[in-house]
Order: structure tokens, then sequence, then C-alpha cells
């Protein structure tokens, strides 16, 4: 099948993009290559999928709806993944305009294509924040969110919402996905397993927020893409829900958590780092940062009824591989560097 992946270049839209295209699929892999973390890290990732005959590469941004709009004319696509986005939770408190323009202006214009195109299947990737203040856990698809405690989550919720009425008005199959936590190789440099294997390679402290007391529902990418990959096989189709279902009684519209299930105590995250490093990380404890969280735990027995999948790479074995490719990374020289591996 013709896909559009957006955010192609980024962490999660990498792993995927090469998952799809070891299946056979034809990739347009979209990327406009911001510079929210350095743009060399995003150009190696594209250096490897333009490796497969299948990639086609295109950079622009997702604000442009005349460009994207003649891209999708160009190279029709069966299904699109909009992954694309201003990501960072703490990030949106610094320039929350960027949030606005990209995630949901930029959301607008991948609907307005895929209402165009008649796609098969439009997916959209959301996340865990939307969940907000809500106390009761695990989080289910069904429970209110209301309650966005960023303008990146209420972003997120956003263009929930705006997916939904166009599922509605133009019957336009929609996946929404909830992502928990992803970690893995080539992941963000902002996110806190990089940072935290940085500076303890470096011997510098980690900012440990809350002093400690947080959980998390951990995602391996490799569980994460393999479920994307699984959900795109199946479309919500109006008036056919499942059990637990979270299909939408007016619209062929659903949302499904992405994660494992199994929230990991941030400590002993922290301990998983430092079995695999080899030496333990000087810990600067500081509390809970505005628009920070707890606790998060995804109910994801909607995607195993879905796709009969829930994730399931214990820690252990993420942070093992996360720390290797590191080290091999930057031993290799970094961004910038000749080789590597996906």
């Amino acid at each position: 099948m013709r896909i559009l992946v957006t955010g192609s270049a980024g962490f999660i839209g990498f792993h995927l993009s090469g998952l799809l295209l070891r299946k056979g699929h034809e990739i347009i892999g979209l990327d406009g290559m911001t510079p929210y973390y350095d743009v060399r890290l995003k150009h190696e990732r594209h250096a490897f999928l333009k490796n497969h005959a299948g990639f086609v590469e295109a950079i622009q941004m997702l604000e442009d709806n005349d460009s994207l709009a003649s891209l999708c004319e160009t190279h029709r696509p069966e299904i699109i993944i909009h992954l694309a986005a201003q990501a960072g939770v703490r990030y949106s408190l610094e320039n929350p305009r960027s949030y606005v323009d990209t995630n949901v202006v930029g959301t607008f214009n991948v609907m307005e294509a895929a209402r165009r195109g008649g796609v098969q299947h439009l997916m959209l990737a959301s996340t865990s924040s939307v969940y907000g203040a809500n106390t009761s856990m695990p989080f289910l698809e069904t429970d209110r969110a209301d309650t966005p405690l960023t303008i990146y989550a209420a972003t997120k919720k956003a263009t929930e919402l705006m997916s939904h009425s166009y599922s509605h008005l133009w019957k336009t199959p929609t996946t929404v996905f909830r992502f928990f936590t992803v970690y893995g190789p080539w992941g963000r440099p902002d996110m806190a397993l990089f940072k935290f294997v940085k500076a303890i390679e470096a011997g510098e402290a980690i900012d440990v927020y809350n002093n400690g007391d947080m959980q998390r529902d951990f995602t391996y990418i490799d569980d994460l893409v393999k479920a994307i990959e699984l959900l795109s096989r199946t479309p919500p189709v109006e008036g056919r829900p499942v059990a637990g279902d979270s299909l939408s009684p007016v619209a062929p519209w659903r949302v499904v958590n992405v994660g494992g299930g199994a929230p990991v105590r941030l400590l002993d995250f922290i301990a998983e780092i430092e079995r695999c490093l080899g030496c333990a990380a000087k810990r600067n404890y500081l509390p809970m940062q505005p628009g920070d969280v707890p606790a998060t735990w995804a109910d994801a027995s909607l995607l195993m009824a879905l796709t009969g999948y829930c994730p399931d790479t214990p820690v252990s074995a993420g942070v093992r591989a996360f720390c290797d490719w590191y080290r091999e990374y930057y031993r290799a020289g970094g961004p910038g560097m000749e080789t590597g591996r996906s």
C-alpha cells in the first residue's frame, strides 16, 4: 500500500517507516526537519530510510497546506499515519504558539488532505498526556479526558476532537492512538532516558523530579510501531464495536491506548540504566515540574481485542538496547557519523 507517514525523520516515524518498508509498503516520508533538537540526527534517520527503494522523501512543513495538498495529489496515499507534531511537555511552557501552529493547524491540513484524497484509513498520534489530572488508573480510552495540564496535551486533545468531527462528516475511518512514554534506540535527546544516559556517561548529575516518586508506563519503540502497523489493518467501521470499544456511535472513529499496562517506578528505571552502564548516577532531587503528572498507566485491553497484541518488552531489555545503541552511536561520532544501525 502507499502510506504517507508524517514526521518520518522523528523517533517514532523513523522506526515505523522502516517497519512498513520491510513489509513491502511504499512510504512517502514527510518531515519538516525542524530544529527542536539536532536536525543531523533527523537527517541520519532519513538516510537509512532512503536505502529502501520504496521510500520517497518529502521535506516540507505541515503548515504549508498547498504543498501538502500537492504531495497527496501526486502520490495518492491510501493510508495516512500522522505522527508529526511539536513534541515535548516542558517545551510547551516556553513556546506554546508552536504547538498550536504545528499540532492544530498542521493536523487540520492533514485531515483536509485525507478528506480530499478519500484515504482508506487516517491514523493520528495522540498522547497519554490528554488524561491530564485523571487519577483513576489504569487509563481507559472511554475515560473523560477534559483536564489537560499543558498546552501540548490540550492541542492533542483538540486534534482528537477535530478528527472525530471530520470522521463523522466525511466518513473517513480514523484511529487515534495515545502513546505512553515511548523509549528506545534513536530516541529524542530531550527525553528522560537519553538525558539520563548522556549525563551518567559524562559523570554529571541527573535531575529526578518529584523526588523520584513517579511511575510511567514505558513502551518500547519496537512494540509501539508493531502495534501501529497492526492497527493500520483494522480501520474502524461505524456500528461494529468490539468489547470495551471506544468506537464512536456516529462515526467510524476510535481512540486506542498503546502501552504495556505495567507502570514502572522512576527510581527502578534509573536503576536499570545504572546496571546497563555499570556506574551509579549522581542524583539531583527536585520537586514536580509544572504540567507533569505523578503516574501514567494504560489499559491496553482494547489494543489486544483489536490486534491480538500488547507491548511486552521488559524495561530491562529496552534500556539495555538503548544504552548499547547510545554507546555505539557516539563512539562513531554521533550526529554526522557514517555508520550505524536502525
